[in-house]
């Protein structure tokens, strides 16, 4: 089960301001999916660079799970929000980052992400001591699992392809997180109140992507292997 911590009131937590933009909203005004994962990348950096640690690991994120806070809803377009961002937990080889998402007052969505560094050649890489230098009061001793279930697609999910673009590449060479949020929200086109995404492997260009996709489950396949798996609730 995943569980979304409350912070500690110690320690580290970084807030930023962003405006809900013209390609985060869906034709209703309301941000979508790829958007509200778009603010949560954004958030990230801006913290890690604020810290001015430096490394030659890039940190990649396993699992994202949102929802809609007691009381909230999704961000409405030209909204700005106040995000605010904290480490929740950390193991050997990763770390849980926690993220409210307000706007004047009000909390409107939680996320949390498990997020695992990797150096240049891709393999996973233990947390270093300066990470809990900076974060390490934050979490308070809190300790998280790294463990990702594996997915089970159900046998009567129809496929859809799910063409790449070259826009959908980041920087690591990979379809960003944010461009897998799209796929999400390419099948799942009711409100929903909660999403969690999984990646079990990469998605990279060339890749001939498929989506299986039943109520409230989706996959991405790729040659018929789960490269990401995603449940919702409406």
């Amino acid at each position: 089960m995943i569980e979304f911590v409350a912070p500690s009131g110690r320690g580290r937590a970084f807030t930023g301001q962003f405006p809900v933009r013209l390609g985060d909203a869906d034709e209703h005004g309301v941000i979508r999916l790829d958007g509200v994962a778009r603010v949560l990348q954004d958030v990230a950096t801006d913290d890690w660079e604020e810290t001015g640690l430096e490394s030659t690991d890039t940190w990649v994120v396993r699992r994202t799970a949102i929802r809609v806070a007691e009381g909230g809803r999704w961000p409405h377009y030209k909204e700005v929000l106040t995000v605010t961002t904290w480490c929740g937990g950390v193991g050997a080889a990763w770390a849980e980052r926690r993220t409210n998402i307000s706007s004047r007052g009000r909390l409107l969505v939680e996320a949390v992400a498990l997020w695992v560094p990797v150096d240049p050649t891709g393999h996973p890489v233990r947390i270093k001591p300066s990470f809990h230098d900076v974060y390490g009061e934050a979490l308070q001793g809190r300790k998280v699992s790294g463990r990702v279930p594996a997915p089970d697609v159900d046998a009567s999910a129809p496929l859809l392809a799910w063409p790449l673009r070259r826009a959908d590449l980041d920087v690591v060479g990979h379809v960003n997180n944010a461009a897998i949020w799209q796929a999400v929200t390419e099948v799942v086109t009711t409100a929903v109140s909660s999403v969690s995404v999984t990646h079990h492997g990469a998605v990279e260009s060339g890749h001939d992507v498929e989506i299986a996709h039943v109520p409230g489950s989706l996959w991405l396949l790729v040659d018929g292997q789960v490269r990401v798996s995603a449940e919702y609730a409406e």
